[in-house]
């Protein structure tokens, strides 16, 4: 076997005797060689520190190995691209590791490819120790990654209070905005951890809008955090509108995602009771849409109780309010159409689901930049239920229903979305694309 591969399968296997004796009567050229070449993207000291084996770091320092030398590791199944041995360290929590490796010179604010660093790592996985170590020796939290996501706003997101704490101590920068205009209180909120929210609050952290048009408290609703919702309706700087969409929003989200039908209500009533105080502040209706069945927002408390007859029809009043509160343009709206879509499918009503997701691609189609991942997931979606209906059509379904053949129609109308996509698109992209959904759209004719 090749001496590289023998070296970084002892390093990885924490097998001190076989690297010693793998490296012994070697010249350091042939050493430096060795300990620096990359397997499966990684290094043996990258991987050593990844594993947490001190003794196989602290023998490769020794021999000189570059302690700034990156690697490829992976972290929860993801990829990790050009991860200093520090970060790996960090992240995985190897505190005695972190320790040699700075005391052996090792830049604390080394980045990823995505520039992240050894602080933003021990901060996500919660790893406070070494949080205060680094920071103690130099490590600047203020420093971003590739999305201007800081230390302090990924701690908000796991929901790491020590480190939040320790940070705003430190005087972390509360209401820095990352790229798409997120703040920590945002991360907090979409996170559902209260004590933090309240922790930012104290901090002086506002309600700032995101790229979205998100406001903390919507991102409450959005993801379903009843008791952050509850906190943030009773600060002054929410508006009364505000807090009635929050509470629209989130029965929405209690219908679609928690699949509970009973505090929808309630929260739609709170809403609605709220609305029709003085002076009253009447719903935005817009026109039926034809895919929501041509339902309206119900408008009296009257209405609301005369839904718990018909859930169907509550799912629908449920995408209304949510396209009317955050819009076309934000990622949940279409997601949520296509996820009701994908129920509809589910119970074998292949034409409802067509006629959703039909209807979210062509919004997609309106508001997104060419060739988006969303609208290609969708397009993507599309081939994988047509195919589905080719190859099981006339079978009977578990709820009784029979797998309907497809309709050409329905399938050209998508093949015509998808290459209207491509003219939209980068002419760079054409044939793959091209290519790629006559593939998926044309061959299972």
């Amino acid at each position: 076997m090749d001496c590289k591969f023998v070296v970084y399968n002892a390093a990885r296997d924490n097998n001190l005797s076989q690297l010693k004796h793998t490296l012994s009567n070697r010249s350091e050229s042939e050493i430096k060689m060795v300990i620096s070449a990359r397997v499966n993207g990684a290094t043996p000291l990258v991987i050593a520190c990844r594993n947490g084996h001190y003794n196989i770091v602290e023998y490769l320092l020794k021999r000189h190995a570059n302690v700034e030398q990156v690697g490829s590791v992976s972290f929860d199944g993801e990829p990790i691209e050009d991860a200093p041995p520090l970060w790996c360290a960090a992240a995985a929590g190897h505190y005695g590791i972190v320790k040699l490796l700075v005391h052996h010179g090792a830049n604390v604010n080394s980045t990823t490819r995505t520039n992240s660093t050894p602080l933003r790592a021990a901060c996500f996985d919660g790893h406070f120790d070494i949080v205060k170590f680094l920071v103690t020796n130099g490590a600047d939290f203020e420093v971003a990654n590739r999305h201007g996501h800081t230390c302090l706003m990924i701690a908000c997101y796991k929901g790491h209070y020590k480190i939040a704490q320790y940070l705003l101590t430190l005087n972390a920068d509360v209401n820095r905005c990352s790229i798409k205009g997120n703040t920590a209180l945002h991360d907090c909120a979409e996170s559902g951890s209260l004590e933090i929210l309240q922790l930012l609050l104290k901090h002086g952290a506002t309600m700032d809008v995101d790229y979205y048009g998100m406001t903390p408290l919507l991102a409450a609703s959005v993801t379903g955090h009843l008791p952050i919702v509850e906190h943030l309706i009773t600060l002054a700087c929410v508006s009364r509108k505000s807090r009635i969409d929050a509470l629209e929003l989130l029965g929405a989200t209690y219908v679609d995602k928690k699949r509970d039908m009973i505090s929808a209500l309630s929260l739609w009533r709170r809403a609605m009771e709220d609305r029709n105080q003085e002076p009253k502040i009447p719903k935005t209706i817009s026109e039926p849409i034809a895919a929501y069945e041509y339902v309206s927002e119900v408008k009296t408390i009257e209405g609301l109780e005369e839904l718990v007859l018909d859930p169907d029809e509550m799912r629908m009043q449920a995408l209304v309010i949510r396209q009317r509160i955050l819009g076309p343009t934000h990622p949940d709206t279409s997601y949520y159409i296509r996820f009701r879509g994908a129920h509809y499918a589910d119970a074998g009503r292949f034409d409802r689901c067509i006629e959703l997701w039909t209807y979210a691609l062509t919004m997609q189609q309106k508001i997104l930049q060419p060739l988006s991942p969303m609208t290609q997931s969708s397009l993507l979606s599309f081939a994988e239920l047509f195919s589905f209906m080719l190859v099981e059509a006339g079978r009977l379904l578990p709820r009784g229903r029979i797998v309907p053949p497809i309709e050409a129609r329905d399938m050209l109308l998508i093949f015509n979305k998808a290459v209207l996509e491509v003219e939209r698109g980068n002419k760079n992209k054409f044939n793959t694309f091209v290519l790629f959904w006559v593939k998926q759209l044309v061959l299972p004719l």
